[in-house]
């Protein structure tokens, strides 16, 4: 079994007897409330998914991760994980101090213990993670909107909130146990956001062809409005699953996460998280993480070569499409044929076709799959 990120699977987790003793009086500790996607970074430092991670950024990390794309000793790391805190709030604090942090209803969720306190540069952020400080970028404009002060530190849970689709939820040393007992040595991870058309089915079986399984793993989480609803994401891949994929060679299981369209650095996250889930390797596709025309469409592919210590395999895919001449889905590699007989994966088209109530072309879309999305009242995100 391939080793985690940094070579070992965090855990944050309470003990038993810390976890009473905080949660009997919570109101001797000073607390801040966290969103739903901070309660997320939360649980997947918990419980590994962020290997190696322990906690919040501290400073040197921080920098280290911004400018070089890795954590101060060298292990690569591309997104930072942060806690941002407004300055008044901040000043308040002590370093060594314990922080709780609260859900919705001020439920507590995990204790901080306070390394430190800094500011830091959203221009240089945005200008560093997504390449841009354009704010017509999702994850730039959501960056311009976080707090001035950063709180570094190691984070221990406290209570595990409830998630949407539970079924369909495993931690990473859930994952590694379900691929061993599977006898799957070379697990290959897909990273999605989106249905499945005939394109993505093409690179999966194809990857699949030279692995032992194949882990789907979708995000769920904050999206971008016309992204696809979560719940509908997952609906089309049980038909998929259901009717084209072996079952003992094909497991799907969701990444409780928000999109950040970081691009290349979010490829190499992406990366990190299937790895520590005991991927082997992983499929990188055109414009990867991507969002608008804000990065090359295979940049996502080169940024690899930065990163020969990564520790697990890419797959890299270019352009596919349906070919009337070659009899189905290919990529210019394999087939000769002139354009006029080639039919792209293109997602716009599609969703365009979805939205009017149409079924896209069975060249690109199962029509069990397009069902799916034609008969929910609102498949996309508003």
């Amino acid at each position: 079994m391939i080793r985690p990120h940094g070579g070992i699977l965090i855990e944050r987790v309470a003990s038993e007897e810390k976890r009473s003793e905080i949660l009997s009086d919570p109101r001797k500790y000073k607390r801040i409330a966290i969103d739903r996607e901070k309660v997320q970074d939360v649980l997947n430092i918990a419980h590994g998914v962020y290997s190696p991670l322990t906690g919040f950024l501290a400073e040197v990390d921080f920098q280290s991760v911004l400018l070089e794309g890795r954590l101060a000793d060298r292990t690569a790391w591309t997104i930072p994980i942060v806690l941002d805190v407004p300055k008044s709030f901040a000043d308040t604090l002590e370093d060594g101090e314990e922080l709780l942090l609260v859900g919705s209803e001020e439920n507590p969720i995990a204790l901080l213990h306070v390394k430190e306190r800094f500011a830091y540069s959203r221009d240089q952020y945005a200008e560093y993670v997504f390449g841009t400080t354009d704010t017509a970028h999702p994850g730039v404009e959501k960056t311009f909107t976080m707090e001035d002060t950063l709180v570094g530190g190691d984070i221990s849970l406290l209570t595990e909130p409830p998630l949407p689709f539970p079924e369909y939820t495993l931690r990473p040393k859930e994952t590694r146990v379900l691929f061993k007992e599977k006898g799957w040595r070379d697990v290959v991870g897909f990273q999605t956001r989106n249905v499945p058309h005939l394109g993505h089915e093409y690179i999966q079986k194809t990857a699949l062809a030279f692995t032992d399984g194949l882990f789907i793993n979708p995000v769920v989480g904050r999206k971008k409005p016309g992204d696809f609803r979560d719940d509908v994401i997952l609906a089309t891949y049980e038909q998929l699953l259901d009717h084209y994929y072996l079952k003992e060679r094909a497991v799907l299981v969701v990444l409780h996460m928000e999109m950040r369209y970081a691009g290349p650095r979010e490829a190499i996250f992406h990366a990190i998280i299937r790895k520590n889930y005991g991927c082997t390797h992983i499929i990188i596709g055109r414009d990867h993480a991507g969002v608008g025309n804000f990065y090359h469409p295979f940049a996502a592919h080169d940024i690899f070569e930065d990163y020969p210590d990564l520790g697990i395999v890419p797959l890299f895919f270019e352009s596919f499409f349906h070919c009337s001449r070659c009899g189905g889905v290919t990529n210019q590699k394999t087939c000769p044929h002139d354009p006029e007989h080639r039919m792209s994966f293109s997602g716009t088209k599609m969703r365009e076709i979805l939205k009017s109530g149409n079924i896209p072309p069975s060249e690109l879309m199962r029509a069990e799959v397009s069902r799916v999305i034609l008969e929910h009242p609102n498949p996309f995100v508003e």
